[in-house]
């Protein structure tokens, strides 16, 4: 793993939090400073820093430039909060970080320990996901569930950096993911960069490559699973998994217990609704008729029953089994 694939950088010297500007991916790689938490409630709010593990790392560490800069824990910790509403990940770790706080602890330390150990995790859930892959397997992926989306590694594509380390001669499919384009941009830039065969399709194309026998397995990444295993993540998730089920498919969820939501019941969860210029409008270019809204919901949830496995850093949950 190189530094470059890390999304995540704490500058101790300078008390500043260094993000990879994921909006520039693929055809730049600059970095974003954050000096400040509003800095990073902006950052994650307009998605330079993004995937579920990832926000909730840089969201402890915003909470930790509000202690160094003297600002109001209590407001900070609200503003954070509400920056985005389905990623279970960004309270986790804001609740772990203040509980620090209350405790008579550093929030910088707390938010560093938070950071180490989410790179652990990430290894854990490649080193035992990777034992489900097979020699010559075709993987699809949707979104970017990547080292670009936690702190290293990755939740699904640590399962194929693994089998890719272990020898195992691996080919991945890649969902560009509209209307931010996440696969094209940002899955596809990382598994080029480790030499992992990769290949991008427009989101609509999966169904058909399912029916010509051309995927054996997907995995992909999530934002929240509540207690009966219901999967919120990215647009296009859920669908996928009907087609999975339909083509006899194995359809696998890869995520840490940190993404577990063992409060929340299905009715009430806020799924994010962002602008819908990121539909109409490719790049700056309108490529909807003007006059014509759009939605663009970011998320969408899948019922356990379309689901085979989810891999954790634990152990692998078999919703339909009882376990």
């Amino acid at each position: 793993m190189d530094r470059d694939l890390r999304p995540i950088f704490w500058n101790d010297e300078e008390k500043k939090l260094i993000l990879v500007d994921q909006r520039k991916l693929p055809n730049k790689l600059e970095y974003f400073e954050c000096k400040t938490y509003t800095d990073v409630c902006y950052a994650i709010k307009d998605m330079v820093v993004r995937g579920a593990p990832a926000i909730g790392v840089s969201a402890a560490y915003g909470l930790a430039l509000a202690e160094l800069n003297g600002n109001n824990i209590e407001n900070a910790y609200m503003e954070l909060k509400e920056t985005r509403p389905t990623a279970v990940n960004l309270f986790w770790a804001l609740d772990k970080a203040m509980n620090a706080k209350i405790n008579g602890k550093s929030i910088l330390d707390e938010a560093k320990l938070i950071h180490d150990e989410d790179v652990e995790l990430c290894k854990k859930i490649g080193k035992i996901g990777e034992t489900l892959i097979k020699d010559g397997d075709t993987i699809l992926t949707h979104c970017n569930a990547g080292a670009l989306a936690t702190s290293a590694y990755g939740t699904a594509l640590s399962i194929i950096r693994f089998a890719h380390y272990s020898g195992k001669k691996i080919n991945v499919i890649s969902d560009e993911t509209r209307p931010r384009l996440q696969g094209a941009k940002l899955t596809c830039f990382e598994l080029n960069y480790e030499k992992i065969p990769v290949k991008a399709i427009c989101d609509n194309t999966a169904g058909y490559l399912m029916s010509k026998g051309m995927i054996d397995k997907i995995i992909v990444g999530a934002d929240r699973i509540l207690s009966d295993y219901h999967v919120f993540n990215k647009i296009g998730t859920y669908s996928l998994a009907i087609l999975a089920k339909y083509h006899n498919v194995p359809f696998y969820v890869a995520a840490p217990y940190s993404t577990f939501d063992f409060k929340s019941k299905l009715v009430d969860i806020v799924v994010e609704e962002r602008d819908d210029v990121e539909v109409t409008y490719i790049d700056g270019v309108r490529v909807v008729s003007e006059g014509v809204s759009a939605y663009n919901f970011a998320f969408d949830c899948t019922p356990p029953e379309l689901i085979t496995g989810i891999i954790t850093e634990k152990e692998i949950i078999y919703p339909n089994l009882g376990k």
